[in-house]
């Protein structure tokens, strides 16, 4: 019966059940299709900490460039984070294509094509990639070949990337909901709606899940349920994603303001808004053992205390700074619209390497196996290593 109703689902586009008022409770799972140290959702973790256990070589080159075929739209660019795993990189473009790439030469293993493209970061789980689409459509592929497996559809544009829990995936939609999906089949397990579209990522912790969406709110969900266990204002929306370390949740704002907030009483603990020039934080943090580092639209990189919200350092990029930054090892590496990509000592803030290469970055870095890859706005995807 269950294989009935799976089968059903997906000839009919996945249509939405009513959700359950209470579903079992589901535990995370061993990942043995994941290597150590990959990076197989947005912030690299489910926590979104934007920080990777592996590290880079103290000097970087290029070692290769993979260019957007074209599709359905000409001219189409890598918007999206790439996310590593097992050694293929996963990349939507707005060309109309997600793409599959080998990480060690940079060639194409595959590629999903579809009329509108991709502004989500893939998500890849248990052999599949999870990815929603500019057209409202949620997809699950094989990660190995690219072959549909199931989609569902929403009523507004995705650029939220999955997050999962035990044997469930979660991503938000512009449709102002966060949908809970079964991995296998993608029936509905329940729907949470907000006042406004989400345009973030839902970060996982436990069995709670954190939304901050274009309604002014961080939303704290219980992943259960999908019932609201709490809210704290935020005074203006945002797309950026929570991150987490230990008790504190770090999210900004386009109000200017950079929040620190103990999700576990749903109280704010603190501030950061720059005193000079301050503008919108486009940026997801990264959130390191004692600072928290964050991009800007006043075109500049901040480091603040992660208990306090005091300001440490301030880098400035000769662009906005819409990248969300990856701190690695000692280093912090962010893009820039200016079209460079920055290594900045994290204790100084001074820049100790930049490259140059065009286009506008808006995608975040990858770091995975020794490489860093990342996707500019003129269709290059770039991977650097040793």
């Amino acid at each position: 019966m269950i294989l009935l109703v799976g089968l059903l689902l997906f000839w009919t586009g996945c249509r939405p059940v009513e959700p359950t008022k209470r579903a079992p409770k589901s535990r995370p799972t061993e990942l043995p299709d994941l290597l150590p140290g990959d990076w197989p959702v947005f912030r690299g973790d489910e926590k979104a900490s934007g920080v990777t256990s592996g590290t880079l070589p103290a000097k970087l080159r290029l070692h290769w460039t993979f260019v957007a075929k074209g599709g359905a739209i000409d001219g189409g660019g890598f918007e999206a984070t790439a996310v590593i795993a097992d050694g293929t990189v996963f990349a939507g473009c707005t060309d109309g294509n997600l793409y599959a790439v080998d990480l060690k030469s940079g060639e194409e293993k595959w590629r999903y094509p579809t009329e509108v493209g991709f502004l989500a970061p893939p998500a890849v789980r248990d052999g599949a990639v999870f990815v929603g689409d500019i057209d409202g459509r949620f997809y699950c592929l094989d990660a190995r070949t690219g072959k549909p497996r199931w989609h569902f559809d929403t009523d507004g544009e995705i650029d939220s990337a999955a997050n999962f829990h035990g044997d469930r995936v979660l991503f938000g939609s512009q449709d102002s909901k966060l949908y809970c999906l079964k991995r296998q089949g993608g029936t509905r397990v329940w729907m949470y709606e907000s006042g406004d579209q989400i345009r973030c990522s839902p970060t996982v912790v436990g069995d709670r899940t954190f939304v901050a969406g274009c309604d002014e709110q961080l939303h704290i969900i219980d992943l259960i349920t999908g019932q609201p266990a709490g809210d704290v204002p935020l005074g203006s929306p945002t797309g950026n994603t929570p991150a987490v370390r230990g008790e504190l949740l770090v999210v900004g704002t386009e109000g200017r303001v950079l929040f620190g907030i103990d999700w576990t009483k749903a109280e704010e603990v603190w501030q950061y808004k720059p005193e000079k020039r301050s503008a919108p934080f486009r940026s997801s943090a990264a959130v390191g053992p004692k600072t928290v580092y964050v991009g800007s639209r006043d075109k500049c990189l901040h480091a603040v205390d992660l208990a306090s919200g005091e300001p440490r350092w301030t880098f400035t990029a000769r662009g906005n700074v819409d990248s969300s930054p990856v701190l690695v090892g000692d280093r912090v590496f962010v893009g820039s619209t200016d079209g460079r990509l920055y290594a900045v000592d994290a204790a100084s803030g001074e820049m100790v390497w930049q490259f140059e290469l065009g286009g506008s970055l808006l995608a975040s870095p990858a770091v995975a196996g020794g490489r860093l890859v990342i996707g500019s706005d003129d269709g290059n995807l770039y991977c650097f290593g040793e």
